[in-house]
């Protein structure tokens, strides 16, 4: 299970070139995936989140907890990436990354994605983009409408040094069912689960996050960067084993296993993998295991590698199509 994943960067790879060479966490924001994110469509977000399912599937990834953020085309994009993830056969819980980035219209009207998808019954959390994009009363909006539907906030925390701050803001609203996403300079306690995303951090150079010192439960997460959990669990390892040498695969397995408690629908899903021992210190060093076969819901949505719902090559052809549009209105951003 990821627990934290941006389905929208599936297209990202190939992408034009930002206008100049970013040297800090804020200008990877503002010059890859802000600009990113404003040339999102629906088309574009359908198309990115089956690609992104696809890879999940045929990583053994049977649950996603997306964060999604489109500031062109909010309304229903929850939907979209809900009915992509269905398609393929994947779990998904969605979440709309609140943001006052685009002003106080921007805010409310992903607090209404939000608002109106989880009303229709849809499976998700309160999308908060970070506190330091955000105003003191659009965060306490979203934890208001996460505590009326009795759900938490899917939220960035800390995640480099310019949302530093952010453990005090926070302070007073978070709570038990919170996802706080990074805090890698969370600078103190806060309740709700952290998702540690190692390969992300390490490569916006934000610093590692240390999560065995928090006393939070710890899931892991890939925050955009494909959903193999089983690649993402040997980077966690390696990273922890880097900063203590006396760490063990099992702390990093049990971030992994905290997943099935933010989706405990999951715990019932079988996968055979391609390598016999799936134990953490077996995993921990082995490279290339592959699923052959998955069940989710009692369906077999993959059998011998290949996706039983969908057909492959059209999603790739077809996301590749999405792509190249996406990447013509990238080059008329600034």
């Amino acid at each position: 299970m990821c627990a934290h994943h941006h389905l929208y960067s599936a297209l990202a790879r190939g992408m034009p070139a930002p206008p100049r060479t970013p040297r800090s966490f804020l200008d990877i924001l503002e010059l890859i995936w802000w600009r990113l994110d404003r040339a999102l469509d629906l088309d574009a977000i359908e198309w990115s989140a089956k690609l992104g399912a696809l890879e999940a599937l045929e990583s053994g990834t049977t649950a996603i907890i997306d964060h999604h953020e489109s500031p062109n085309a909010i309304e229903g994009a929850l939907d979209v990436i809900a009915a992509a993830c269905a398609e393929v056969g994947v779990r998904a819980d969605c979440a709309y990354g609140v943001t006052d980035r685009h002003g106080p219209a921007g805010a409310a009207a992903g607090l209404a994605e939000n608002d109106r998808f989880l009303r229709a019954g849809g499976r998700g959390r309160v999308g908060v983009h970070a506190a330091f994009t955000c105003s003191q009363a659009t965060l306490e909006a979203a934890a208001g409408l996460a505590a009326d539907h009795n759900t938490g906030v899917h939220i960035h925390v800390a995640e480099g040094p310019d949302d530093a701050g952010a453990g005090d803001r926070l302070a007073p609203l978070a709570a038990d069912g919170w996802l706080l996403v990074h805090a890698v300079h969370l600078d103190q306690e806060l309740p709700g689960t952290i998702v540690h995303n190692p390969r992300s951090n390490m490569n916006n150079a934000v610093g590692y996050a240390r999560p065995a010192a928090r006393p939070n439960p710890v899931a892991l997460g890939t925050d955009g960067i494909g959903a193999d959990m089983l690649d993402e669990f040997r980077v966690a390892y390696a990273r922890h084993r880097e900063d203590d040498v006396t760490a063990t695969p099992e702390a990093a397995w049990g971030w992994l296993e905290t997943g099935w408690e933010l989706f405990p629908e999951a715990r019932t899903d079988v996968v055979r993998w391609s390598y016999g021992a799936t134990d953490p210190w077996s995993l921990a060093f082995t490279t290339g295991v592959r699923a052959l076969d998955a069940v989710i819901d009692g369906e077999a949505v993959l059998r011998g590698g290949r996706p039983t719902r969908v057909d492959p090559d059209e999603i790739r052809a077809k996301a590749a199509e999405a792509a190249a549009r996406l990447f013509a209105r990238l080059d008329e951003i600034p």
